[in-house]
């Protein structure tokens, strides 16, 4: 069996190992548009911040350690171009001298990922408005960073990159300031929760603006300038666009493919797109939300390389399923970390879900012991049943290891009863006799029995 995958980070990559694992006969071909394979997207802001210390580690694995451990050839700077159905062929630009040829497939897996939105605004197109989404993009930023020396930066987008790069800037000496459209950052995250980060941020000398709509840019001098809605223009020496990211689902889209919010692609559990020797996973596909049943779109490294090992098999014949993203996250702020999993409070009710939360404050180990720090928690459950559907954390120490037990409880369908029953690890260095997370199940039931 002949396999062509289109992308190869993580949901391609994990694909293409899977499928080696489960047979040594499949011709594994890799085409990747740019000129890395398998490389850390989650770890490009840190590199830029200088704590990756080396460009070599942010590529997991490169064309030739594929052909030799794998026996999967990799194309990098190879663009897949036009997909013909019927004949079942993929069209190839080769990038580095701009020839075409033909390849042929027996199934093909479409993981093109995202790309970051691009407002249509004037000035968007100024050589000092950076995006980050692939390692060429990281080393762009790094190189004009160190050509220039500048002293200012404007981030403008508070979601995942947007924070980790206001850090990572800041952490380089730049003074920067991060534009919100909404009223807080990190959109996962409640209002009240997001709060936190917005203190973390102020304290480490990163200037706030939320609220506040970019509408263009302009040229002054060697500056860049950001033009604000109803606000006076921002002089900076060079901005961040990570105002999100939207399906890279144009190849899939001209082969006549079926497509489902925001043009992303639809699968079925089995990863099979309305062709059903084609398979899509990551970042460019539609996913089913775990907790509301709902169409959703999460484009998270966790879920892509999951369902990447779910295609691998299907094509395969071992039948796997995928049942859903739930959109666990986690960010560290400075010294704050940030995670959530499930939906948020606001979601809940713009579904018109019937839902309570309850929000606490509890030490991350035992407090006599030396360096406790507290957590703050918001769980949302659905009144009536007291089932879990999401969870926010927010802290200094134990946020991580707090929120995957709210995912895996979440993952089973827990109610609060059940979190009040988790036995968790304890040590004094390490937590509490009844952990957040029991707690967090009291109140539940006791807001229910208030009820």
């Amino acid at each position: 069996m002949k396999i062509v995958i289109v992308g190869g980070v993580a949901g391609g990559a994990t694909a293409a190992a899977r499928l080696r694992r489960l047979s040594e006969d499949a011709e594994i071909i890799i085409l990747e548009r740019s000129g890395f394979v398998s490389y850390a997207n989650c770890g490009l802001p840190y590199y830029i911040g200088g704590e990756i210390k080396s460009r070599s580690a942010l590529t997991l694995q490169t064309p030739g350690g594929f052909k030799q451990r794998f026996n999967i050839d990799v194309r990098v700077k190879n663009e897949a171009i036009a997909i013909d159905m019927a004949n079942k062929t993929v069209r190839v630009r080769n990038l580095n001298d701009g020839s075409e040829y033909t390849e042929t497939y027996d199934k093909l897996i479409l993981s093109p990922g995202a790309k970051a939105i691009v407002p249509d605004i004037d000035g968007i197109a100024s050589d000092k408005i950076f995006t980050l989404r692939t390692v060429e993009n990281t080393f762009e930023i790094d190189d004009y960073i160190k050509k220039n020396s500048p002293e200012t930066a404007v981030v403008i987008g508070g979601g995942f990159i947007g924070l980790e790069m206001a850090e990572n800037l800041t952490r380089r000496g730049i003074k920067v300031k991060l534009i919100q459209r909404t009223e807080s950052v990190m959109p996962n995250l409640d209002y009240d929760m997001a709060c936190m980060l917005h203190a973390e941020l102020l304290n480490n000398g990163v200037e706030l603006m939320l609220s506040k709509n970019v509408i263009g840019f302009g040229n002054i001098r060697d500056k860049l300038e950001v033009r604000i809605e109803e606000e006076a223009p921002i002089e900076t020496e060079f901005a961040i666009l990570a105002v999100g990211v939207v399906p890279e689902s144009h190849l899939a889209e001209e082969a006549g493919l079926e497509l489902g919010i925001k043009k992303a692609i639809k699968v079925n559990s089995h990863m099979q797109t309305s062709d059903p020797d084609i398979y899509a996973v990551g970042d460019a596909v539609q996913v089913t939300n775990f907790v509301t049943g709902e169409p959703d779109f999460v484009p998270l490294a966790g879920p892509a390389g999951r369902q990447g090992r779910i295609a691998a098999e299907n094509i395969l014949g071992a039948g796997s399923r995928y049942d859903g993203a739930q959109g666990s996250g986690i960010l560290r702020v400075f010294g704050l970390t940030a995670a959530c999993t499930g939906i948020n409070e606001e979601r809940a009710r713009r579904r018109k879900i019937d839902c309570g939360s309850v929000d606490l404050e509890y030490p991350s180990h035992a407090g006599y012991y030396p360096g406790a720090e507290e957590i703050f928690m918001k769980a949302v459950f659905e009144k009536g049943t007291g089932k879990i559907l999401g969870a926010q954390f927010t802290g200094r120490d134990g946020v991580d290891k707090r929120c995957d037990v709210m995912a895996a409880a979440i993952r089973m369908g827990a109610t609060a009863s059940d979190l009040t029953r988790f036995e968790l690890c304890y040590a004094p260095p390490f937590g509490t006799p009844k952990d957040i997370v029991n707690v967090a199940g009291d109140l539940i039931e006791k807001k229910l029995g208030a009820e």
